[in-house]
C-alpha cells in the first residue's frame, strides 16, 4: 500500500490517511457565521485524514476579508459547531485555522472604520483587501494604512487567539492550528526588513519571534499542545514580505523553538504555486533536521508528488489545496487513479451560494 493511504498517529488522534485538506479562503459566509453550506462543503470531504478549515478570524479587527465566518460571537461558535458534527457524523476530523491579518484589512472591515493594526505603520504596497469598494458593493481595494501596536495592545492580541481557541474547542473541534503564514500578522512581526520595533517585539530575531511564541505559549496552555499546529511560509513573498539579512537563520530558530514546544505539527506552505518564488535550495532539508515533530507541507502537490516526499522522510502529511475544491472525493480518486476535476476560477471566492462550493460532484457520481 502507498504510504499516503497508511494511517497516522497525530499526537494521539488516528488520522486514516496522510492526505490533509489545507485551509483555503471561499468567502461564502454572507453575515459571517457558518451555515448549512459551510457544514456540507466541509462534510462532502470529511475522508481526507485531517481538514484544516479555512482561515478563521479571531476578532473583527483581525478580518481582511468579506463573507469570512468568525470565530468571536456565540452565533459563529453555534455555526461551527454544525459544521464540525457534520464532519464528524462522517468520520473526519478538523482543525481551526486562526487567522489575524494585521496590516492585510481596509477601514471599511474595521470598527468605527480604525487603521487595521501590524507591527509598525507601514502600508503593504500592492496589497488589497476583499472588502468594501463603496456601500454595498464589495471588492478588492488596496490595504489600508496600519497603525503599529502599541506594546500594551499584545496582550490583546494573544488573548483573542485563546477565546478564539476556547469557542473552537467548544464548538467541537479536533484541534486549531495558528495562521502565521503567508504575510499575516505573525509574519509581519517576524519579518526583520518590516519588522524595525525598538521594543521587546522588535529587532532582534529572538524579539521578532516573541508574538507567536508567546501566542503558542497561551493556547497550549488552553488546549494542549498536542492539539495546537502552526502554519508558516518560510521565505514567503506575499504582501509585501521582503528579505532580510538573517532570513534563514530566524526561520530555523523558529522550529527549533517549536521543536522543543511539543506541538501537534508544523505546516509549512511553499508559495511556489502562488506565483512566487521557491524556498531556497537545500533549506528544507535544513528545517527538517531542525524541527523533527509531525511536518505538514503543502506547495502543489499531486499523488506521485506526494508519495515520493512522504517515502523520502521530507514529510509526515501532505497537504492538497485547490484539488479539494471539484474533488469532494480526492482522497478516492488519488488511491484509484481516477481523473481530477478541475475548478472553476471564477466561483473560488464570493457569495455564490452552491455554485462552486457544494455542487461538485463525486467521480462515482458522475
Amino acid at each position: 500500500m502507498k504510504k499516503l493511504f497508511t494511517p497516522y498517529d497525530l499526537a494521539g488522534l488516528t488520522l486514516p490517511n496522510r492526505i490533509v485538506m489545507a485551509p483555503m479562503t471561499r468567502s461564502r459566509a454572507k453575515d459571517g457565521v457558518p451555515d448549512a453550506q459551510t457544514a456540507l462543503y466541509y462534510a462532502q470531504r470529511a475522508s481526507a485524514g485531517l481538514i484544516i478549515s479555512e482561515g478563521i478570524p479571531v476578532s473583527r479587527e483581525g478580518t481582511g476579508f468579506l463573507f469570512v465566518p468568525g470565530l468571536y460571537t456565540d452565533a459563529q461558535e453555534a455555526g461551527w459547531r454544525q459544521v464540525c458534527d457534520a464532519v464528524h457524523a462522517r468520520g473526519g476530523r478538523i482543525f481551526a485555522q486562526l487567522w489575524h491579518v494585521g496590516r492585510l484589512s481596509h477601514t471599511s472591515l474595521q470598527a468605527g472604520g480604525a487603521a487595521p493594526v501590524s507591527s509598525v505603520a507601514r502600508r503593504a504596497d500592492n496589497s488589497s483587501a476583499f472588502a468594501w469598494a463603496s456601500p454595498g458593493v464589495a471588492g478588492q481595494v488596496p490595504a489600508s494604512a496600519p497603525r503599529a501596536l502599541d506594546a500594551t495592545d499584545i496582550p490583546r492580541i494573544v488573548n483573542d487567539f485563546v477565546l478564539a481557541a476556547r469557542r473552537a474547542m467548544a464548538a467541537g473541534f479536533d484541534g486549531i492550528e495558528l495562521h502565521g503564514a503567508n504575510g499575516y500578522l505573525f509574519e509581519q512581526f517576524i519579518n526583520g526588513a518590516l519588522n524595525t520595533r525598538d521594543d521587546a517585539y522588535g529587532g532582534m530575531l529572538s524579539n521578532r519571534l516573541r508574538l507567536i511564541l508567546d501566542t503558542i505559549d497561551a493556547l497550549s496552555a488552553e488546549v494542549g499542545a498536542q492539539r495546537v499546529g502552526v502554519r508558516i511560509s518560510p521565505f514567503g513573498r506575499l504582501y509585501d514580505m521582503q528579505p532580510f539579512d538573517d532570513e534563514a537563520a530566524t526561520w530555523l530558530a523558529l522550529a527549533e523553538a517549536l521543536n522543543a514546544r511539543g506541538l501537534a505539527y508544523v505546516h509549512t506552505s511553499d508559495q511556489l504555486t502562488l506565483g512566487q518564488t521557491p524556498i531556497p535550495a537545500g533549506f528544507a532539508a535544513d528545517f527538517r533536521r531542525a524541527y523533527r515533530g509531525t511536518l505538514i507541507s503543502a506547495g502543489g502537490f499531486d499523488g506521485d508528488s506526494a508519495e515520493a516526499a512522504l517515502h523520502d522522510g521530507r514529510i509526515d502529511l501532505a497537504a492538497f489545496g485547490r484539488p479539494f475544491i471539484a474533488n469532494p472525493d480526492l482522497v478516492e480518486r488519488l488511491r484509484h487513479g481516477w481523473p481530477l476535476a478541475q475548478a472553476e476560477r471564477a466561483t473560488f471566492y464570493g457569495p455564490h451560494g452552491a455554485n462552486g462550493y457544494t455542487d461538485y460532484p463525486a467521480f462515482a457520481a458522475q
